[in-house]
C-alpha cells in the first residue's frame, strides 16, 4: 500500500470527519462535497450494517445518508483519500467488493475498533490500508458534557500506557495506522509507531491549537469537523 495514503508531506493529512460536520449534515454527499470544496485531502465517514447489506450511517440533521454505493461512487470522482469508517463485524467482504467494484480500493483506508474485522479484511483484501481505532466510544460520550471530566480521568490513563502497548495492538490487528483520540497523543507513541512501520490519525480534533501541537507531535493525518481550521499554516 502507498505510504503516502497515510502520510502526508509537508504536514499531517488533512481529514474531514463524517464529510465536514460542522458545514453540513454529516455522513451525506452535502457534508462530502462541503469537506471537498474546504480543500480536504480525504473524506471519513461511517458504514454500518443494516437489513439490506452496508450502508451508510444516518445523519443527525438530514432525512437520508445515501446509500453506501452512491457514496462510493460520488467519492471516485474526487481525488482524494477515502476513509470508510467500518461499525460492526461480519460484513468486511461486502467492503471490500463495494470498494473494489468503485476503484477506490489503492485509496481506500477501512479504520474499525476491531481488531478481527481489520484481520478479515486483511486476508480479502491485503493491499487495503486498515486503520486500527482507538479507545472504542461507540455512543460518542467522550462528547457529552455531564461525562466529559471522567472521560478524561480514563484517558488521561490510557495516555500514560499507551506508548507501551500501541505497536503491539497495531500488529496483532494487521493494522498500518493507528487512529487515535487527539487526547491520547503523545511524541513518544508517534514515535513508536513510526518506528515499527504504522502511521497516526488523530481524531476528532476542532480547533487550530490543538492540531498546531498535534502536528508539531509528528501525527501524520488530522481529523476534523471543521475543515475550515487547516487554513493558512496551523503553526502560525
Amino acid at each position: 500500500m502507498a505510504l503516502d495514503l497515510l502520510r502526508g508531506e509537508g504536514g499531517p493529512l488533512r481529514i474531514g470527519h463524517r464529510g465536514a460536520a460542522a458545514l453540513a449534515p454529516e455522513n451525506t454527499l452535502a457534508g462530502f462535497d462541503a469537506a471537498i470544496a474546504a480543500g480536504v485531502d480525504g473524506v471519513e465517514f461511517d458504514v454500518v450494517a443494516g437489513p439490506r447489506g452496508l450502508e451508510v450511517a444516518h445523519a443527525r440533521g438530514a432525512r437520508d445518508a445515501p446509500a453506501l454505493d452512491e457514496a462510493l461512487e460520488f467519492l471516485a470522482q474526487h481525488d482524494i483519500t477515502v476513509q470508510v469508517d467500518l461499525k460492526g463485524t461480519g460484513r468486511e467482504a461486502e467492503l471490500a467488493d463495494a470498494l473494489r467494484r468503485h476503484g477506490l480500493g489503492d485509496r481506500a483506508v477501512v479504520s474499525s475498533f476491531r481488531a478481527r474485522s481489520l484481520l478479515a479484511l486483511a486476508a480479502l483484501a491485503p493491499d487495503l490500508a486498515r486503520a486500527l481505532t482507538y479507545p472504542e466510544d461507540r455512543f460518542g460520550i467522550s462528547r457529552r458534557r455531564p461525562f466529559v471530566y471522567a472521560v478524561r480521568g480514563g484517558l488521561a490513563a490510557m495516555r500514560a500506557l499507551l506508548p507501551w502497548r500501541i505497536a503491539v495492538m497495531v500488529a496483532r490487528a494487521g493494522a498500518s495506522a493507528a487512529t487515535l483520540n487527539h487526547q491520547l497523543v503523545t511524541r513518544q507513541a508517534v514515535e513508536v509507531c513510526h518506528a515499527r512501520g504504522a502511521a497516526v490519525w488523530a481524531w476528532t480534533v476542532n480547533d487550530r491549537a490543538t492540531a498546531a501541537d498535534l502536528e508539531a507531535l509528528g501525527v501524520d493525518a488530522i481529523i476534523t469537523d471543521d475543515p475550515r481550521i487547516f487554513r493558512g499554516r496551523l503553526s502560525e
